[in-house]
């Protein structure tokens, strides 16, 4: 990260003239993202040839651009000793085994012990990016692998990436049905038209992609390998309601409780036992925001669901035994 105190210099290529000074100084700096460098225009931070400017001045080319980078605090959150499951870590990001019941940002009833907590005690200068360097959210119940930035340059382009789709993000998801193939859900997702707490597919909806694929066949579930290629709230979760598959556990879209005919019980208590979503992103695939080295991250599958998944495949051998007995 430059130093704070020293203007970053630049001039105005003659090819730019006539162009709005925000778009330039959005090539001449890319690693900050355009809006903080507008904002940066209108406080003064920027000056045109020793003067100050407006963001939609255009421009000659030639001029010379002073840029005055200011760190100024962007997330207000007490640090907390938190520990975190590190998978990945440098000067510019952390990449972190999110484990599920940890809030990923503070809000309403949740106002501490969040992942912005336990980041800020762990370097406490993301305080000065926004969201504490989160560019990306897992939900509450929902774990595995997440990337943090930990620098404005950083922060851009991880931004850029995701918004160019060009994050990898794998999860394994345990859902309710025997699936006999995989697919794609491309459905548009939007708020809920009644319920705020929940998102739904609908035709005025944002464009929303989930690619899936057979992982693991149960009797009555099926373990998939989901690839999401937008990032919508939810989009999982919603996706897999939408084809009538729901995630087993999830509480806002899993549905009527089903349990499979002649289950252990040992099954059934695992099954209404288990109070979260069975989603866990397990890999997490990007460019360095710097460097531009690809890297890649995993995440373990955890315990709970090692566990369920351990049942529901001895309830399916069972019952293919006994199927093979019977003829």
């Amino acid at each position: 990260m430059p130093d704070a105190s020293t203007p970053r210099l630049a001039h105005v290529p003659e090819t730019a003239a006539g162009r709005r000074l925000d778009a330039v100084l959005a090539e001449l700096f890319p690693e900050y993202s355009r809006s903080r460098l507008s904002g940066w225009i209108k406080s003064g931070d920027v000056t045109v040839d020793g003067a100050p400017a407006r963001p939609r001045d255009p421009v000659r080319g030639g001029e010379a651009i002073a840029l005055n980078v200011v760190e100024d605090v962007q997330t207000h959150a007490e640090p907390e000793d938190i520990p975190l499951t590190i998978l990945h870590e440098d000067e510019h990001v952390f990449v972190l085994d999110k484990p599920a019941g940890l809030v990923v940002h503070p809000g309403a009833g949740n106002p501490a012990g969040t992942l912005v907590n336990a980041l800020l005690h762990r370097d406490a200068e993301l305080d000065k990016l926004p969201r504490a360097g989160i560019v990306h959210r897992l939900d509450k119940d929902t774990s595995g692998v997440m990337v943090v930035a930990r620098t404005l340059p950083a922060h851009t382009a991880l931004v850029a990436q995701l918004s160019a789709r060009q994050v990898h993000r794998q999860y394994l998801a345990v859902v309710v049905g025997a699936l006999v193939s995989g697919g794609t859900a491309n459905a548009p997702i939007d708020r809920h038209p009644r319920d705020r707490l929940r998102m739904a597919v609908r035709e005025d909806g944002k464009d929303a992609v989930t690619h899936y694929r057979l992982r693991e066949r149960f009797r009555n579930h099926t373990a998939l390998e989901c690839r999401l290629e937008t990032g919508r709230t939810h989009q999982i979760r919603v996706h897999m309601q939408h084809l009538k598959q729901p995630i087993i556990g999830d509480p806002l879209y899993g549905g009527s409780f089903k349990l499979p005919k002649g289950a252990s019980d040992e099954l059934i208590a695992a099954l209404r036992g288990f109070k979260r979503q069975a989603l866990h992103a397990e890999v997490l695939e990007f460019a360095h925001p710097l460097s531009g080295e690809p890297v890649r991250c995993e995440a373990p599958v955890p315990d709970d669901m090692l566990r369920l998944m351990a049942l529901l495949r001895e309830d399916a051998a069972a019952h293919a035994q006994a199927e093979r007995t019977r003829r």
